[in-house]
């Protein structure tokens, strides 16, 4: 199966290749044009990708850094990537990157989803702008990604830049910012689903360069892809940068977003009616098995926040910091495996006719999150002999305060081939009705040094201390209450070896750390012993290849990561008392990503993982050498991207892409497996002036799949066929 979706790859880039060298061949009239005066602007950090070859980031190093020198792997999803596969959520942007599992609870809209070398990612491997969304619980923070000017992603362990992190890697957001120029941009679409969106991103500066602004907004709403639902969005950020000369900029921001919805479904659904057969055959992608007239969630954020940096001459100081606040609520059940004799919780396997009862668990939640972070670095270079530094030292604090309740109902069964809704729901009982504040400070040194014509060596060191607390009312037995202090050390050194050729081996050892919340009950109502703070190490060696005769970049890399104290959550909402630490994961693997701008037409990009997650250590020793639920071992992808610029087909863009999801486990005793598919992605795009027009496709063939389970009772169909139709002007 690998091999098909390479050499479909393949076979795509040498067709639309081929197109290309035949509309190269055909002679033409030869004709006087005006001189042109082209500003070109090279690439910076943070900036507009060209194509879809980045060569710049920050995300591994806080630095303006070239990618080649970051002694990890890095993928950069930038501006042209996201509008060529319409990606309006951030989890879709990340489907053909390597390393990381997207959306794998299928789609869901209020939440972006991923895993990175297979290890959740979600709560505390998201970053906007260098600054950490942290996200427990339901309070979490989501970013379209209209608002955004790249996606990037760092593999590996990130904790000695910026604290406590997920050791598989890390996203980071990179936001648009005002760019000294007057433009507009409006764009408006709508799927195959009925769901509509328009949006905007203008700017407006002075002629000097001083002063530079910028609005982005979105809103959108309409059905979904499953019966009843629907949704209400809308998001806004206006910017505003003043910079009085070259050595000192200041941008202030902030940003609203409010999201109304009804759930979609396709998820907590049974094994058997899903992944295999059951008697009746399989339940719909498209059923809804909630309660339309009472299932809810709102969710409104608000963040304000700044960019200073000022250069004193060889020495530059910055400072990024932001405030966050969300509110939200969440009303409705979910579904928990087949009503049977063993219910409340169902038996999961043998789904009991004639009418194929559904169990389902009445949830509801309230949540209040309120969030600051800064950074503050200092940064130059300085020699000393033949080595050449790059040095920087840095101090942030993280502050993240949650306040949230969480009931249940008694539940209340709904048949899967024929749902009639409006069944009584249960009393509700309050499970947990806990106030969170988690404290962080850490300090940290970073010192890349050039040295004997191609060596590039990197050293980074790190503290951090962390504090956090939970109170709870005491009557409440799976409510956690504790307090808790740790402290822990990070590094990271690398060694790399830059020819003139543009290849660059590497290889890089890193330590990390992640704070975890909650705990083991210790029989006292309430009070709790907190969890272990995760724990680990991961070695990387690679290839980074940027040649000289073509735009492109490659990467390839091996790495070995071994995490100790590993949070497993259940996969019921009573995380409280449900979660345990299962003690060690290894995850081993190898990774290649190409990204290329062949000709002036043709960009191609291309993905291979291939890893083994492994439990190395567990409360049970008859799940040691087993594989963890969910992520897929192997994954595929390829797009290309071809655009006329002569002849009667001038301004008409194609694209078509493949995508390949390996085989899962939907149980850590292996005994349960959910297959493998292949996907199927495609553009239609045409420009004429200053106006544009797009079709996209996403699994164009409509193929029905299972993303993964968490279990035989929680079940996740993937992304169902969407077609998107859009439209846009610029000035």
């Amino acid at each position: 199966m690998k091999n098909l979706v390479l050499y479909s790859t393949a076979s795509l880039t040498a067709l639309l290749y081929g197109a290309a060298a035949l509309a190269q061949t055909a002679p033409a009239p030869t004709v006087q044009l005006d001189t042109i005066t082209v500003e070109g602007r090279a690439e910076t950090a943070t900036g507009p990708v060209n194509g879809y070859v980045a060569t710049r980031s920050t995300t591994g190093s806080k630095s303006n850094t070239p990618i080649t020198a970051i002694p990890q792997s890095v993928s950069v999803i930038g501006r042209d990537e996201l509008d060529d596969r319409k990606a309006l959520k951030v989890d879709e942007a990340l489907r053909y990157t390597a390393g990381v599992t997207a959306q794998p609870f299928g789609a869901d809209p209020d939440t972006d989803w991923f895993f990175i070398r297979g290890f959740q990612a979600t709560q505390t491997g998201v970053y906007l702008d260098g600054l950490q969304l942290y996200g427990y619980g339901f309070g979490g923070f989501q970013i379209d990604p209209f608002m955004l000017e790249r996606v990037e992603v760092l593999k590996g362990p990130a904790s000695v830049l910026y604290g406590g992190s997920n050791p598989g890697g890390i996203v980071s957001l990179v936001s648009k910012r005002p760019n000294g120029r007057n433009f507009g941009y409006v764009e408006a679409g709508i799927n195959n689903f009925g769901n509509a969106y328009v949006g905007i991103d203008a700017g407006l500066s002075d002629k000097q360069g001083v002063w530079s602004t910028r609005l982005t907004g979105k809103l959108s709403g309409g059905d979904q892809y499953t019966d009843y639902s629907n949704d209400f969005r809308g998001t806004i950020m206006p910017q505003i940068t003043y910079q009085p000369n070259g050595a000192t900029r200041i941008t202030a921001y902030g940003a609203y977003s409010y999201l109304d919805q009804i759930h979609s479904g396709g998820n907590f659904l049974p094994y058997v009616g899903t992944v295999v057969n059951a008697p009746f055959g399989k339940i719909r992608r498209d059923a809804f098995l909630g309660e339309p007239s009472i299932d809810s969630q709102k969710r409104v954020t608000t963040m304000l926040g700044y960019e200073f940096q000022h250069d004193f001459g060889g020495v530059t100081f910055s400072q990024n910091a932001r405030y966050g606040q969300m509110r939200g609520s969440q009303l409705g059940p979910y579904g928990y495996g087949y009503a049977g004799p063993d219910a409340p919780f169902g038996n999961g396997f043998q789904p009991l006719g004639p009418d194929y009862q559904l169990y389902r668990i009445g949830f509801q939640e309230h949540t209040k999150v309120n969030t600051f972070t800064i950074d503050n670095r200092l940064e130059g270079k300085v020699d000393t002999g033949p080595l050449q530094h790059s040095w920087m030292i840095g101090l942030d604090y993280k502050y993240f305060e949650i306040d949230h309740v969480q009931a249940s109902g008694g539940g209340t069964t709904i048949s899967v081939t024929n749902p009639v809704y409006g069944a009584p729901q249960g009393a509700s009982f309050v499970y947990l009705d806990q106030k969170l504040k988690h404290h962080q400070i850490g300090v940290y040194l970073q010192d890349q040094i050039r040295f004997g014509g191609g060596w590039l060596a990197t050293f980074n060191g790190r503290y951090d201390y962390a504090e956090k607390k939970s109170v709870s009312p005491a009557t409440l037995a799976f409510s956690p209450s504790y307090d808790d202090k740790e402290g822990a050390f990070s590094g990271r050194a690398g060694l790399a070896y830059e020819f003139a050729n543009g290849l660059t081996p590497y290889a890089s050892v890193a330590t990390f750390f992640n704070p975890v919340f909650d705990g083991t009950s210790t029989g006292v109502p309430g009070v709790f012993l907190p969890f272990k703070p995760e724990k680990g190490w991961q070695v990387e060696g690679g290839i980074k290849y940027k040649p000289t005769f073509v735009d492109a970049l490659f990467t390839a890399s091996v790495f070995h990561i071994v995490k100790d104290n590993v949070l497993v959550p259940a996969p019921t909402f009573f995380n409280a008392f449900a979660q345990q630490q299962l003690g060690q994961v290894t995850s081993t693997g190898f990774e290649f990503e190409a990204k290329a701008n062949l000709t002036e037409n043709l960009k191609v990009l291309a993905a291979l993982t291939a890893f083994n997650l492994e439990i190395s250590k567990h409360t049970d020793p008859s799940l040691v050498g087993k594989t963890p639920f969910i992520v897929p071992e192997i994954t595929a992808s390829g797009w290309a991207d071809y655009t006329f610029t002569e002849g009667v087909l001038k301004g008409l863009s194609l694209g078509a892409g493949v995508r390949y999801v390996g085989k899962s486990w939907a149980d850590n005793a292996n005994t349960l497996k959910v297959p493998g598919a292949t996907l199927v992605d495609a553009a239609i795009r045409y420009k004429v002036g200053n106006w544009g027009l797009a079709v996209n496709v996403t699994n164009l063939f409509d193929k029905a799949y299972v993303k993964s389970c968490q279990d035989f009772s929680s079940c996740s169909y993937g992304d169902a066929r969407t077609v998107t139709v859009s439209a846009n002007y610029r000035w």
